[in-house]
């Protein structure tokens, strides 16, 4: 049966679980020369209409290390750049891939992909979700922390993709969820209508310091994503005092986990003296995209999965 990621509302907590513990074993094996080839002949196609670095490189390695072979297609080179209709690339890709990953704009685009396409299409980044990202986030978390349940998790800044589906999958998971995001850039209704199902779990509020007061793991992200550029100015000014900066992380656990989905934005969402303080986990962190996206891989792409 066909499966899909593509956001955080797709998986239960049992599936993250799964995802997390597979991608734990494979970290394991790749560090100690284990071999597991378990897309062995599998082919992934890789649609990109926004530009990566991480995405990129960590699907295309991550397929060469399960057996397989990734193919990088970019919009430029495809015939949906110059107006082939989704669901025409969708069902003539599915002829000859086993999988398509795409990273584009609009959530629609993916999901009248996954609506057309015949075999599984995974989510590398939308302007609503990041469901990759999130699953490397909460890897990191629970190496870090141990467990991810009972864990108090901040996220500062805009309510964008990583917010959306942080906030979806930090629930999920078991954590609690404390937003500080300025007034008008709340993350999307869906998420914010799945999270207040949730109770005193999840708190939106306008102020850093009451989001940090005790977090065990604060995040953050740029001001302006891809796409966002024209209002880069407008928005350092609605997100000053939205910064990651000492006095943050002085409200929080003495153990607070930092994470970053990178690119930083040094002196704007978080200061240099905190980003290099937290380094170490901040790429832990984007190390995991490649381990996690490979449990990804092999739970949708491999034989009798």
């Amino acid at each position: 049966m066909k499966k899909d990621l593509l956001c955080m509302l797709d998986l239960t907590k049992e599936d993250i679980s799964g995802i997390l513990d597979l991608a734990d074993q494979m970290k394991y094996d790749l560090r100690h020369g284990q071999a597991h080839r378990h897309l062995e002949g599998k082919t992934l196609g890789m649609i990109f209409e926004k530009a990566s670095t991480r995405t990129r490189v960590s699907f295309e390695t991550g397929m060469y290390q399960l057996g397989g072979q990734a193919l990088f297609l970019s919009a430029n080179d495809l015939q949906i750049g110059r107006g082939e209709p989704v669901e025409d690339t969708a069902r003539v890709l599915s002829r000859y891939l086993d999988g398509i990953m795409i990273r584009t704009f609009a959530q629609r685009e993916v999901e009248d992909m996954a609506r057309h396409a015949s075999v599984p299409v995974i989510n590398g980044l939308t302007d609503l979700a990041h469901p990759c990202q999130v699953l490397a986030d909460l890897m990191t978390v629970r190496e870090r922390l141990g467990t991810l349940a009972g864990a108090a998790l901040c996220y500062i800044g805009d309510g964008n993709n990583m917010c959306n589906s942080l906030t979806v999958g930090a629930l999920t998971a078991g954590l609690s969820v404390s937003l500080a995001v300025p007034a008008g850039y709340d993350p999307a209704p869906e998420a914010l209508t799945f999270a207040q199902t949730f109770g005193d779990r999840f708190r939106l509020s306008r102020d850093p310091r009451e989001a940090a007061r005790g977090a065990d793991v604060v995040v953050t992200d740029v001001w302006a994503s891809m796409g966002q550029e024209d209002e880069a100015a407008a928005r350092r000014q609605a997100f000053a005092g939205f910064q990651v900066n000492d006095e943050i992380m002085a409200l929080c656990a003495p153990h607070a986990v930092v994470l970053h989905c990178l690119p930083a934005h040094r002196g704007e969402e978080i200061t240099a003296a905190v980003f290099e303080a937290h380094a170490d986990s901040i790429f832990d962190e984007a190390e995991n995209r490649l381990h996690a996206q490979k449990a990804v891989l092999t739970q949708l792409l491999a034989p009798g999965s």
